[in-house]
Formats: C-alpha cells, sequence, structure tokens
C-alpha cells in the first residue's frame, strides 16, 4: 500500500477518523461478526478506528491489524490498549507483501482502503493467498459521487470534487464504492454480494448532523484545503465558499446524504 494517503496523517485526521467510525459503527458493522477461534486480518487498519469496533463485536476471535504507517500502528495500538481489549494484534505490512503464509487467516476485512490503491484487484489477490479457501473477505468503501444534499449548490459540489481530482492524481478511486461487485469478482471471489449503507441526515438527527456531516464529511474535505489550492485544482475563494455551502446542510432546513458500499465474497474451495 505505498500510494500515499491523500488526508495526511496529523492528529486532526485522527481524530476525524475516530468520529466517523463511532458515527457509522451500526450501520457498518452491525452485521460483522466472527466465530470464536478464528483468526482474522484487518488489512490497513490506520489508527485503529474500526479496530476497535470489530474486536469488541467478536471478542473470542482473534484479529491481526496490519497498517504501512509506524504512526498509524502506534495509534491503532493506543486506541485497543485504552479499550482493554486483549484479542487483537498489531503490527506494520504491506498489503502488496504480506508477511504471512498463505491460507492463514479465517477471514479478511479491510475498511476504507482500496479507494488510496492504484491496484486493488492486485490487493485484493495479496490478501486472498493468505485466506484460507471458503473463508470470507469483507470490504467496506465510500464513494464521493453519490454525495447529495439540500439546499444544492455547486459550490459544495466543487469542494467535492477537489477532493476525487486530488485522489485521482495520487493514484487512488474516491468513487470506488459502485465498483466494489466488479473489483471482488474480478479478483475471483465466490458468491460475491454488496449492499449499499446510505447515511441520511436531517435536522431530526443531530448526532449525524454533528458526528457525519460536520465532523466526518465536511471536514475531510476541509482538511484538503492547502494542498487542492497550492495543486490548482480551485482557488482559496472558491475553496471557502463551498466549504460554507456544505456547513448549510447542517441548519434546520439542510438535508446531506451519503452512500457507503459493503461487499463480502468468499475464497474458491480447492477442487
Amino acid at each position: 500500500m505505498s500510494e500515499p494517503y491523500v488526508h495526511g496523517y496529523d492528529g486532526r485526521e485522527t481524530a476525524r477518523l475516530r468520529a466517523q467510525a463511532g458515527t457509522l459503527v451500526d450501520l457498518l458493522h452491525a452485521d460483522t461478526q466472527y466465530p470464536a477461534g478464528s483468526r482474522v486480518l484487518e488489512a490497513g487498519c490506520g489508527v485503529g478506528a474500526q479496530t476497535v469496533t470489530l474486536a469488541r463485536h467478536s471478542p473470542a476471535a482473534r484479529f491481526t491489524s496490519i497498517d504501512i504507517s509506524p504512526d498509524s500502528v502506534a495509534a491503532a495500538r493506543c486506541a485497543v490498549e485504552t479499550a482493554g481489549l486483549a484479542n487483537v494484534t498489531l503490527g506494520q505490512g504491506d498489503i502488496f507483501a504480506l508477511p504471512f503464509a498463505a491460507e492463514s487467516f479465517d477471514h479478511v476485512f479491510l475498511c476504507f482502503v482500496l479507494e488510496h490503491l492504484a491496484r486493488p484487484v492486485e490487493a485484493l489477490t495479496a490478501l486472498i493467498r493468505v485466506l484460507k479457501p471458503g473463508g470470507s473477505l469483507t470490504v467496506i468503501e465510500g464513494d464521493h459521487g453519490s454525495t447529495y444534499f439540500h439546499p444544492d449548490d455547486p459550490a459544495a459540489r466543487r469542494v467535492i470534487h477537489c477532493q476525487v481530482e486530488l485522489q485521482r492524481r495520487a493514484g487512488g478511486n474516491a468513487l470506488i464504492g459502485r465498483q466494489l461487485y466488479p473489483l471482488l469478482t474480478a479478483a475471483d471471489l465466490q458468491a460475491v454480494r454488496v449492499s449499499p449503507r446510505q447515511v441520511y441526515v436531517d435536522a431530526s438527527r443531530p448526532d449525524l448532523v454533528e458526528g457525519f456531516t460536520r465532523q466526518t464529511f465536511t471536514a475531510m474535505i476541509a482538511g484538503i484545503r492547502a494542498t487542492a489550492i497550492e495543486a490548482g485544482v480551485i482557488d482559496a475563494e472558491a475553496f471557502d465558499r463551498g466549504i460554507l455551502a456544505l456547513h448549510r446542510t447542517t441548519e434546520a432546513d439542510g438535508v446531506f446524504c451519503y452512500n457507503f458500499f459493503k461487499g463480502v465474497g468468499l475464497k474458491r474451495l480447492r477442487a
């Protein structure tokens, strides 16, 4: 996973990732549970925002969580220790050069990882190698093109496009959620199923107004301001106007919608 992480690794991004994970626990993870004694590889664990939820939901499973960034692994270790979890082993590792023998894991999980990779099918193939026949691979991704809101505003859509464009230039794909089914089938997984998970936010859900629209999505877009301006994707005035338009959706008459996609497939059994 050598492509650059477009959002960076600072403390603000760590806080955003943890806010996102806390807000989306039920939406993304209510149906993710692993049997007692099973070995699960979490690839690209980042700061452990998803790790804590996974380990809590399956306390009798054993998780190995890796990330290419040593700083992220250190943050994840802190999160796991703070949560008092004893079923997680953390380490540094590259998805394209996994330090595990073939068929070492019963299940593989990755969340918000493929969007940052220029070679997503190759990454999936590398992960499938360490998965036992019949084991499951679960992947969750967003899709920035699925965003819509009220009041609609071209300035807001433009700053979202800045994120899409910067991720494209970095070798990633911020629209990858809609491609999960063909990606998983291209990697030769069987019984693939993909389900959309929509976040719908209006004033009747102040938890989502704060936790998702403000602290997760708008904070993510606001975080690329300097990079987008420096790259010539947008000027400062237009960027700031777009961020104000996104914040406008959090007012009493505002609505914000976004789709995540969750895909699950099984490794082919031996003939």
